[in-house]
């Protein structure tokens, strides 16, 4: 019997709102009014970003004062939704079979800025400045003493992939036998960092990002967490009263190393990267009924992406019906960068979040969420069905896309708990 592998709970802390209604509204009416203007990132400019405000987090407490940065304010934001469920989990399985693996880009780098900063005015750090607060495994390590878990622990930070990936490696951990219980997600918080370092890059968009139009010119940079709590299930568990509504379905990882920020032009990794996920879900393309997409409004993601798509699903399609091209099969998709921004480390786990979202029964409508653009294709791209405004489809398998700098790419598909094919 093929044992799947369930989502059992979510936390959540995104510019769009941190509760499943709140995020799931915001999200089906394609609402961008948490995109901001901003002029304390960019040196000697402002620049819109996905932000999350400072009242809404919650603070850290006192005994992990040397965990106390930002970024995990937002991580523990969403943590506090899964105490409960964390702490069954312990009960059941014990502290040192739950496991932690998140993803992050940057970490609490915002807080060695200001350390910086003031060092230079004051010739010393502020005395609540830890360099540790700044390390890629702070947050994974913030995580596990939080809830006392001695399980595996580490952090994966591969750039905008990062937080897709983690889901490869709690599914290895539980199907190796290691774990019961794994925590996954991402998490990563405005900075300089990676403001300054994407305008260097001439990647940052002069206003609302515009993905797959012509006039598209770059990325918004945001902020946020998501967490997951993922367990193998039996096929019998998906029917009970009190199954999961949401499976892991599959996963798939590539890495094409084209270039350190450019994709490839024909999006071999992430073709490969979708195939694979394809292949681990045991499902043809057909069946996808809906696709998130990486959708940055840079000029060479969003061309790659296309002819990608195309490939995955218009070409392979086409190849089991007739030898004729079928565009028609390529599922519904959008981009939901312009309501959240980039959120580059945490943007895999929180459009992971999405599609957990339009899965389950919060979405009674089986609605989409709308491609928000100016409806300018662009002629050098091939054409996608991209979301219109209240638009629903019949919702069993939903992939998400992340690809990122260097060619580390991840494709992970979501299905349906109960769904006859799983």
């Amino acid at each position: 019997m093929r044992r799947s592998i369930a989502i059992t709970h979510i936390g959540l802390c995104t510019p769009i709102g941190h509760t499943p209604e709140s995020v799931l509204a915001n999200l089906l009416a394609g609402n961008t009014d948490a995109m901001v203007m901003r002029d304390d990132l960019m040196f000697n400019a402002e620049t819109r970003v996905g932000a999350i405000n400072d009242t809404d987090l919650l603070t850290i407490p006192d005994e992990l004062e040397q965990f106390n940065c930002r970024n995990n304010r937002l991580l523990y934001t969403a943590a506090m939704q899964l105490t409960r469920s964390i702490e069954q989990a312990k009960n059941v399985y014990g502290k040192e079979r739950v496991g932690v693996v998140l993803g992050t880009s940057t970490s609490g780098i915002s807080k060695g800025e200001a350390a910086l900063e003031y060092h230079q005015q004051h010739g010393k750090f502020p005395p609540s400045y830890h360099y540790a607060q700044q390390e890629l495994g702070s947050t994974s390590d913030f995580l596990r003493k939080l809830y006392d878990l001695n399980g595996p622990c580490y952090t994966v930070s591969t750039a905008c992939s990062s937080s897709t990936k983690v889901f490869a490696s709690a599914q290895r951990l539980l199907k190796a036998n290691m774990c019961d219980v794994v925590i996954v997600g991402g998490v990563d918080s405005l900075c300089q960092l990676t403001l300054n370092g994407f305008n260097a890059l001439e990647s940052v968009s002069k206003g609302l990002c515009n993905p797959f139009s012509e006039h598209r010119d770059g990325i918004n940079i945001g902020e946020g967490a998501a967490l997951f709590m993922l367990q193998l299930t039996d096929a019998e568990d998906t029917q009970a009263q009190s199954a999961p509504e949401v499976l892991l379905a599959g996963i798939g990882e590539s890495s094409d190393a084209h270039h350190i920020s450019a994709p490839h032009p024909q999006g071999v990794g992430a073709i490969a990267a979708m195939e694979a996920a394809l292949n681990d879900a045991d499902i043809n393309a057909s069946k996808v009924s809906y696709v998130n997409l990486h959708g940055t409004a840079t000029p060479k993601n969003d061309a790659m992406e296309s002819v990608a798509m195309h490939h995955v699903f218009a070409d392979k399609i086409a190849n089991t019906i007739s030898n004729t091209s079928t565009p028609n099969a390529i599922p519904q998709c959008s981009s939901t960068k312009p309501l959240t921004g980039h959120c580059l480390g945490a943007a895999g786990a929180i459009e992971a979040a999405f599609c957990y979202l339009l899965l389950s029964s919060y979405n009674q409508d089986q609605l989409l969420p709308p491609h928000i653009w100016d409806k300018q294709q662009d002629p050098n791209n091939p054409v996608l069905p991209l979301v219109g405004s209240a638009q629903s489809n019949p919702l069993n398998y939903i992939m998400s896309n992340s690809f990122a700098f260097g060619g580390s790419n991840a494709s992970i598909i979501f299905a349906k708990a109960g769904n006859q094919d799983v």
